[in-house]
């Protein structure tokens, strides 16, 4: 299934996929519009030198313009079935609003903008994306440590 430029009705607090380099998409939550533009709320690395194993200081979440961030997406509430999201008005945009003006640390295996997402819709951090790739290096791993190979 992939990625489509289908633009589906957008609603606030819905987590929007962006196809990346093959490997990892970059998540955002739909903000609302502002002046008839819609915004995605995003967590954002502000230099791009990713610190030794995917960390980078420098992160924040930001809110641009749904077609800055790109044009080609998707609506992943793929938690909804098992975490009811919470209220956008209530609790989401209050804590995008907050979160904007503090400086966080992005980590591809720990708080990527996948996890910021889910975490944002549902109070649970979650990436399946990161989940997918520890089920393929995880067996490797283990039968090389039962091998004493490292």
């Amino acid at each position: 299934m992939g990625l489509r430029n289908s633009h589906p009705k957008l609603y606030p607090g819905d987590i929007l996929e962006f196809p990346g380099n093959g490997y990892f998409s970059h998540f955002g939550v739909y903000y609302g519009e502002r002046d008839g533009v819609p915004y995605v709320a995003h967590l954002t690395i502000r230099d791009t030198k990713l610190l030794l194993f995917g960390r980078a200081i420098n992160a924040s979440v930001k809110l641009d313009p749904l077609a800055i961030v790109g044009k080609k997406y998707k609506v992943r509430n793929y938690l909804d079935d098992k975490h009811p999201p919470r209220d956008f008005y209530v609790l989401i945009k209050p804590e995008i609003d907050d979160i904007m003006t503090k400086p966080i640390t992005f980590d591809i295996l720990f708080n990527n903008s996948e996890h910021q997402a889910t975490m944002l819709r549902y109070g649970v951090k979650k990436s399946e994306q990161i989940e997918k790739v520890y089920a393929r290096i995880v067996p490797t791993w283990k039968d090389l440590f039962e091998k004493k190979k490292i």
